[in-house]
C-alpha cells in the first residue's frame, strides 16, 4: 500500500470524525436556540422537541409509529404527549380508520414554537455559511445532500422530505 492509498483510506474516517464534531457543535447551538426561544410553557426536554419534529413531519401520525420513530417505550411517549398537550403544543385525535388508535398533530401554537426555533437555527447557519467561499459552499451542499441520502437509506426513512427540517 502506498502512502497515497493510506491517505485515501483515512478520508472516510476523517469525514466521519468531522461530521461527528459538527453534530456536537450543532447540538450545543440548537440547545441554545431552544432555550432562547422558550417560555415557561415550552418543552423542557430535547426528547419532547424530537417528538414535536416527528409529528410535524407526519401530521396525524399514529402514536405507535411515533414510538417506533423515537425508539421509545409507549409509556415514555405517552408522558411526553401529556406534557405537550398540557401546554397546548400537541393534540390527540382518534385515527379515522381505527378509532381505538390515537393520532397526533401539532396545534398552531406548537407549530409556531417550532418555527421560532427553526428560524433561529437557520439564522445561525446562514451566517456561518455566508462566510464560506462559494466553492466550499457548493461542496458542502453536495456533501450534505449525499450524507442525508445515505443516512435516510440506511435507516429506511423514506418519510423525510427533501428540504424538510429534521429532529436531530
Amino acid at each position: 500500500m502506498t502512502s497515497s492509498d493510506a491517505a485515501v483510506g483515512r478520508i472516510p474516517h476523517e469525514a466521519a470524525h468531522s461530521a461527528s464534531s459538527i453534530t456536537e457543535l450543532l447540538d450545543v447551538m440548537w440547545e441554545h436556540a431552544r432555550h432562547s426561544t422558550t417560555s415557561t410553557t415550552a418543552p423542557s426536554s430535547t426528547s419532547q422537541l424530537r417528538l414535536m419534529y416527528v409529528v410535524d413531519r407526519e401530521d396525524g401520525i399514529r402514536m405507535r409509529t411515533v414510538c417506533q420513530r423515537l425508539a421509545a417505550a409507549p409509556p415514555t411517549v405517552t408522558r411526553m404527549c401529556d406534557r405537550l398537550q398540557a401546554i397546548g403544543f400537541l393534540e390527540r385525535v382518534a385515527c379515522p380508520d381505527n378509532r381505538r388508535e390515537v393520532a397526533l398533530q401539532l396545534t398552531p401554537t406548537g407549530k409556531e414554537h417550532l418555527k421560532r426555533i427553526r428560524d433561529q437555527r437557520d439564522t445561525m447557519l446562514h451566517q456561518a455559511i455566508d462566510n464560506m467561499p462559494p466553492a466550499e459552499r457548493r461542496a458542502l451542499a453536495t456533501g450534505l445532500a449525499s450524507l442525508q441520502s445515505q443516512l435516510g437509506a440506511a435507516h429506511g426513512e423514506e418519510h423525510h422530505r427533501p428540504g424538510a427540517h429534521s429532529a436531530a
